[in-house]
């Protein structure tokens, strides 16, 4: 059961955490607009094959910061509730989905195989700036230390799936364009909604932390 909690409590912040558009998105949006909904799709899974390398180095790397410093590890949780805080308010500010920035060439329209796809979206999530603070902050401030490397595991493979279910989802919408057109539209409120919820989160967890 408390393993289960603490499930929930991650997927909570990460489910908002994966909404809010960023490089990930743009590409998955790119993808869906240019190449459709198989390359988009499979683009999405790349980015859950690199969660899981996310998940992996952060695994092995906290035993070691909090074996050798709590200061350390204490400094890498209060920036993850700044960096919450900070994404949640730049969410917040932005316009809406900035579809019509995407230009395609003809060179764009050329078939794409679904290795490149995969290739794509692991090096876009690989080198993404946000997951990578997502797990060496946000991750060790709702993880608690002391739960097995194998329950970690698997909540990143839960994490890994609710991120390809998402952009799977994504891809969907703006290839259907009736649904797009309305995901379009309100792309000032989604951003709105999700940014009011990640300042939400990161108050939260700067408070439950102050209470320890």
């Amino acid at each position: 059961m408390q393993y289960f909690l603490e499930f929930l409590g991650l997927m909570a912040v990460f489910s908002i955490f994966i909404v809010v558009p960023g490089a990930d998105f743009a590409v998955i949006l790119r993808q869906s607009i240019v190449h459709g909904r198989r390359a988009a799709i499979m683009t999405g899974l790349g980015m859950g094959f690199s969660l899981l390398f996310h998940v992996s180095y952060t695994i092995l790397g906290l035993g070691l910061i909090v074996s050798k410093s709590l200061m350390l590890f204490a400094m890498i949780k209060w920036a993850g509730v700044a960096y919450l805080v900070y994404l949640g308010i730049k969410s917040f500010r932005e316009p809406g989905f900035k579809v019509n920035e995407i230009e395609v060439t003809e060179e764009d329209r050329k078939p794409i195989s679904a290795r490149k796809c995969l290739g794509m979206g692991f090096i876009t999530n690989a080198l993404n700036p946000k997951p990578v603070l997502f797990f060496l902050s946000l991750f060790s401030t709702l993880v608690h230390h002391d739960t097995p490397a194998l329950i970690q595991l698997g909540y990143g493979i839960g994490m890994a799936t609710a991120l390809v279910a998402w952009f799977a989802g994504v891809s969907t919408f703006f290839t259907v364009k009736p649904i797009r057109g309305r995901f379009i539209a309100s792309g000032k409120w989604f951003n709105r909604i999700t940014g009011a919820a990640l300042v939400g989160f990161g108050f939260r967890l700067a408070l439950a932390r102050a209470a320890d």
